[in-house]
C-alpha cells in the first residue's frame, strides 16, 4: 500500500518559504527544516527531495503565491503611472513594516546569493524579472496612452529603470534602509519619466 501522508505538504512547503526567505540559503539547514516543519528527515525527502529540491519548490511558490499577483494587479490596472506609484508604496510597506520587515524579497535575495549559480534557480529568477519588466512596461504603455510620461520617455527603457528600482527597494530594505528615503528615490525615480506622485 501506498504511504499515507500525514502532514500537509502545501502548509509544509509554506512554512519553508518562510524559512528560506528569512535566513536564505546559504544560512539554513535541513535540521533548520526539520525544526521548523516539525517533520522528520525521510518524510521531508520523500516528498520533496534534498535540500536543494525543497528551496526551489519553495522559490517557485514565492513567485507564484506573492510576486504574480502583484505583477498581474499592476499589469491590468488603468491609472498608468498612479498604479506604478501604488506598487512601490506597497512595497516599501511590506519591505519596512508589519510581520515581513527587513526580509526583503525572496527572489532579490537569490539574485545576491551564491544559490544563483544554479541554472534551474536562475531561471526562476529570470522568469520573476521578466514578469516584473513586462508589468512595469504595461502601465508604462498605459501612462504614454494617457499623456503622462515627459516627452522622450521610453515605456522599455523606462521599464528597465523601474525593475531594477524594485530590486534596489528590496535589497536595501533588507540592509536597513528607512521607508522615508525609499520612498524618495521612488518619487525621483517617477518624476524623472513625468509623474509627480508619492510612492
Amino acid at each position: 500500500m501506498p504511504d499515507v501522508k500525514h502532514f500537509d505538504p502545501e502548509a509544509t512547503l509554506e512554512t519553508v518559504v518562510r524559512l528560506f526567505w528569512r535566513q536564505g540559503v546559504a544560512a539554513t539547514g535541513i535540521q533548520d527544516v526539520v525544526t521548523a516543519t516539525g517533520l522528520n528527515r525521510s518524510s521531508l525527502y520523500a516528498t520533496f527531495g534534498g535540500k536543494q529540491e525543497l528551496y526551489l519548490a519553495a522559490l517557485r511558490r514565492y513567485l507564484e503565491q506573492r510576486s504574480q499577483p502583484m505583477f498581474r494587479r499592476l499589469a491590468e490596472d488603468e491609472r498608468g503611472l498612479t498604479a506604478i506609484s501604488e506598487f512601490f508604496g506597497g512595497l516599501i510597506e511590506t519591505r519596512c513594516s508589519g510581520e515581513y520587515a527587513r526580509w526583503g524579497c525572496m527572489i532579490s535575495n537569490a539574485h545576491a546569493g551564491t544559490e544563483n549559480g544554479d541554472p534551474e534557480v536562475r531561471a526562476v529568477l529570470d522568469q520573476h524579472h521578466q514578469q516584473l519588466r513586462d508589468a512595469m512596461y504595461a502601465a508604462l504603455v498605459t501612462a504614454d496612452r494617457q499623456g503622462q510620461l515627459s516627452p522622450g520617455a521610453d515605456p522599455g527603457t523606462s521599464a528597465d529603470l523601474l525593475a531594477l528600482l524594485a530590486y534596489g527597494v528590496n535589497l536595501r530594505s533588507r540592509a536597513g534602509a528607512d521607508a522615508a528615503s525609499l520612498r524618495t528615490t521612488v518619487t525621483a525615480a517617477l518624476d524623472s519619466i513625468g509623474a509627480r506622485a508619492a510612492a
